[in-house]
């Protein structure tokens, strides 16, 4: 008796597979925890009939849908075409702590110095790590702190101005007046 070999062969998974069967379970967690918390949230129809709620859903299914494939693709063979990650064989820490403080500092200061600056702040220590890790030389030199100044304002404030002046939607300012 002769047997049909299958139309599509599934390899059994490599070792390497736990890694990203793992990273595929934390996408279906949280996509799954985004629904639960999307239960909570009102579903009553808002502005062109869409709830306050459609965005959660919209997420939690599309993550849901993504982390059930990452999970199912290792475990049939692994990522077929699969290059080998460029870069360091390591994490690049101080670069880690520039944009981490950033982030931080801009939490910290955005209702003390308003949004443009605290934003500006951000950009500044974020493209500094990023800068640093890639080993710009130029990284450290002060007409690159000016620059990356001044992207971050010429980022931030249309921004800031969009939102409070045209949207009518309350930022912290360093004045009053809406347009700082």
């Amino acid at each position: 008796m002769t047997t049909i070999p299958p139309l599509h062969p599934v390899a059994p998974p490599p070792a390497s597979a736990l890694p990203q069967t793992l990273v595929g379970i934390g996408v279906l967690l949280t996509g799954l925890g985004l629904a639960w918390g999307a239960t909570g949230i009102s579903s009553d129809a808002g502005y062109g009939g869409v709830g306050p709620n459609f965005v959660p859903w919209l997420v939690s299914v599309a993550l849901t849908l993504c982390g059930g494939w990452i999970v199912w693709e290792p475990r049939t063979g692994g990522f077929r075409e699969l290059e080998e990650p460029s870069g360091a064989a390591t994490g690049y820490w101080p670069g880690f702590v520039w944009v981490s403080a950033g982030l931080l500092l801009n939490a910290a200061l955005i209702t003390t110095v308003g949004f443009i600056l605290s934003c500006t702040l951000c950009y500044l220590l974020a493209v500094q790590g990023l800068r640093r890790a890639a080993g710009q030389p130029s990284a450290s030199r002060a007409s690159t702190w000016v620059k990356d100044a001044l992207t971050g304002v010429v980022i931030a404030a249309p921004v800031f101005w969009g939102f409070t002046q045209f949207l009518a939607i309350n930022l912290p300012g360093l004045t009053n007046t809406g347009w700082l």
